[in-house]
């Protein structure tokens, strides 16, 4: 358990950080889930965003984000 003052307000920080921090990978997964299943161009674009913002705040490493938006680009329609 933090002892001084700082330790226990970075605790309080910490616990804050983490909780939001796994709702945005929960909502990445989701969206991913969803736009796999119903391959909607506005559902893919969505989850690419996501994969982009949880890398950018490092939620997720970056070549996560990169393997995650190449597999959600094949399911694109635009595709040839």
């Amino acid at each position: 358990m933090p002892v001084t003052k700082t330790a226990k307000r970075a605790l309080r920080v910490s616990k804050r950080k983490t909780k939001t921090n796994i709702a945005t990978a929960a909502r990445l997964e989701i969206a991913v889930r969803l736009a796999k299943r119903s391959k909607k161009e506005k559902d893919i674009r969505k989850a690419i965003s996501l994969a982009d913002k949880t890398a950018k705040h490092k939620i997720i490493h970056k070549n996560k984000a990169a393997r995650i938006k190449s597999a959600l680009e094949k399911l694109s329609s635009k595709r040839k």
